[in-house]
């Protein structure tokens, strides 16, 4: 069972830091330069109005803030009107303009840092799902060992393996390509694309995945598949193609976008022109319908929705939750089914030892269960792989001592063995031909893996005396999380790379009784789909590679960063930074919380705008009452949204 754990590490770490450079940073992207130079030019304007300087100072930092913040939203639009579509974006930029050739320039320079602030958070986030993208394929290796006629290895592209080739790999390397061992036997880290949290042992005939990591045996493989079609460029291809899909997802007010600029703009005109029809002045028509626009303007609108969900975003973010977007913190508000991933997610996705059986013969050479762990820790203390650390820790916690070992050896897919005390030790595989044949072996065995666990035999001198059956550890916060989601009416579901066994006995443990286990990651998106055919509005959490097409494909993905993968991370819309589980029924219900307030606050400007608009038709509203109106409103919904910074906004749940 020895695995080099460390040679797996370090390749973990190298595909981690070549991907860390690849990333984009937000400065290489224009939208947030232009974002920022907006945002100061706005703040030095303000500071300039306020300090008492000259109005041409001020006034010209504004209109630099126009500029840099505006010229792109303005080119968007006009080229939207070359396609017969009226476009928010040049409306806010008309009505900035609008502001400013009355007076009010700071409300629209206000506007413009809103925007271009936006624009620069969605470029932002379609940068790093095409970073992940890249980021995936990173993880099959670029190069892999070809054997040729008469054994010659040669060293080729990956990208270039067709169906057929023959490949060695050494231990440690990672495997190149989809296909079938042929000779050789070690054990394999598939957890990036299964999700199996212990390494898997692979021996002829046995599939492997390319971009997985083999352990301390020389495999011969057989590529089954080209790199384009490997279960690793798929899941490249899935997250690409749903993060392209979820990328059309918009806050609700920009739904209504399109009518409500068409109305506007066709009113403000209709304000103007049919008073000057009737014969009325050029200058009090003109100035009705400059106020028409600045009182209808969505202003208040804009800040009815955006300032809230803002608000919750950075409270979200002190409690080490990210929200990655004010258009996930809307949908997470309407999340009624979440699915959890098991390995990592549901459990920490560390093997611990769960029981200890005495086997009749280890009854008669007089064998307790602290000396059966204690020989047993002796020859895994040399070994790295998981179950021998999980092991070796189960001995240190009852306080055991741990006697030295020699002769010390391991056989790659079977066990370990050594001397300790004069007494042969080997701790073994259930199924490997080293195994000792017996039936209360095997029923003990059988036992500990219907229970879902991984069973080891510890070995005497060659007499099987003890079975260790060792199991992932469930998350402390995990049961409780569960309970919290029920207890707000939201439906949870288990999706797992996992055996039935394991995945049945957890989500017992837990409290979920929807189970779909066994699933490639193809498998989990279908699951998610299938949740959607049945009118589910899902949230997906997970941590590993084989959960990011998932999470990418459900309404919300919400990744556990503690020990997320770099692909996972990316493809998520929330990042628990805390690893805290119970963070995924408090942040729902935050989410909640914030589109109530959204709500109030659309009520509350379009209550201002009615009132004023009608006042400004009917009546005859006074430009300087009619821009208080506006502001007032601004002000009032934006204060109402802010009241989502306060501590006590954050639901109080277990573990908060």
């Amino acid at each position: 069972m020895d695995m080099a754990t460390t040679q797996v590490d370090q390749s973990r770490g190298a595909a981690r830091r070549g991907y860390a450079g690849a990333r984009t940073r937000p400065w290489d992207l224009a939208e947030v330069r232009w974002a920022v130079a907006a945002l100061v030019l706005f703040v030095a304007g303000l500071a300039a109005q306020l300090g008492g300087t000259a109005p041409a100072v001020w006034w010209t930092l504004y209109l630099a803030c126009y500029v840099v913040g505006g010229w792109e939203s303005a080119l968007s639009g006009l080229q939207a009107l070359r396609e017969k579509t009226l476009d928010v974006d040049l409306l806010m930029v008309v009505a900035a303009i609008g502001a400013a050739a009355i007076g009010q320039v700071t409300d629209g320079a206000l506007l413009i840092v809103i925007f271009a602030t936006s624009g620069a958070l969605e470029a932002w986030a379609t940068a790093r799902t095409e970073d992940s993208v890249r980021g995936l394929l990173d993880l099959a290796p670029s190069r892999a060992t070809v054997l040729g006629a008469g054994g010659h290895e040669q060293i080729v592209d990956a990208a270039g393996l067709v169906v057929g080739d023959v490949i060695r790999v050494r231990p440690g390397e990672r495997i190149a390509a989809d296909g079938t061992v042929i000779d050789g036997a070690s054990e394999v880290d598939q957890a990036t694309i299964t999700g199996e949290p212990l390494p898997v042992i692979k021996r002829v005939d046995d599939e492997v995945f390319a971009g997985t990591v083999n352990g301390t045996g020389a495999l011969t493989i057989r590529a089954d598949r080209p790199a384009a079609d490997s279960v690793v460029a798929r899941i490249a291809a899935m997250v690409a193609e749903a993060s392209q899909t979820k990328a059309r997802a918009q806050l609700f007010i920009d739904k209504v976008e399109q009518r409500y600029s068409i109305g506007m703009v066709a009113c403000t005109l209709l304000v103007f022109a049919i008073p000057l029809a009737f014969g009325a002045e050029l200058q009090p028509s003109l100035l009705r319908a400059m106020t028409f626009m600045i009182v209808a303007s969505p202003c208040a609108v804009v800040l009815a929705t955006m300032p809230p969900l803002l608000a919750a975003i950075a409270n979200a973010g002190r409690r080490g939750v990210l929200i990655k977007s004010a258009v996930v913190m809307e949908n997470l508000s309407t999340i009624d089914t979440v699915a959890f991933d098991k390995t990592g997610t549901i459990t920490s996705g560390r093997p611990v030892l769960a029981t200890v059986d005495l086997t009749g013969q280890g009854l008669d050479l007089g064998h307790g269960i602290d000396t059966v762990l204690s020989v047993a820790a002796a020859v895994e203390s040399l070994s790295e792989h998981p179950l021998a650390a999980a092991i070796v820790s189960a001995a240190h916690e009852r306080g055991l001592s741990v006697p030295p070992v020699e002769g010390f050896a391991a056989q790659p897919g079977s066990g370990v063995t050594g001397v300790v005390g004069g007494h042969q030790i080997a701790v073994v595989s259930p199924h490997t031909s080293d195994t000792p044949a017996a039936v209360e072996v095997a029923e003990l065995v059988a036992a500990a893996e219907t229970r879902g666990d991984t069973a080891v035999i510890v070995v005497d001198n060659g007499a099987a005396i003890a079975v260790l059956a060792l199991g992932d550890s469930q998350r402390v916060d995990a049961a409780a999380s569960v309970v919290a989601l029920t207890g707000d009416g939201v439906s949870t579901v288990l999706l797992t790379g996992d055996n039935a066994k394991a995945a049945e006995r957890v989500a017992a443990d837990v409290g979920i009784v929807d189970i779909h286990a066994e699933l490639l990651p193809e498998g989990k998106t279908d699951a998610i789909a299938a949740l959607h055919a049945g009118g589910r509005t899902v949230a997906m959490v997970g941590d590993g590679v084989n959960d990011a097409p998932a999470l990418a494909a459900a309404e919300v993905g919400i990744a556990m960063g503690g020990a997320g993968s770099d692909l996972a991370l990316q493809a998520a819309d929330v990042v628990v930074v805390r690893d805290d589980l119970t963070a995924v029924p408090s942040v729902l219900a935050f989410a909640r919380r914030a589109h109530r307030v959204v709500v109030a606050n659309l009520i509350i400007a379009a209550t201002f705008i009615a009132v004023l608009v009608l006042w400004d038709l009917l009546g005859t509203l006074p430009l300087p009452l009619g821009v208080a109106g506006h502001e007032g409103s601004t002000i009032i919904v934006g204060l109402n949204g802010l009241r989502l910074l306060r501590r006590s906004a954050w639901p109080r749940m277990i573990g908060h």
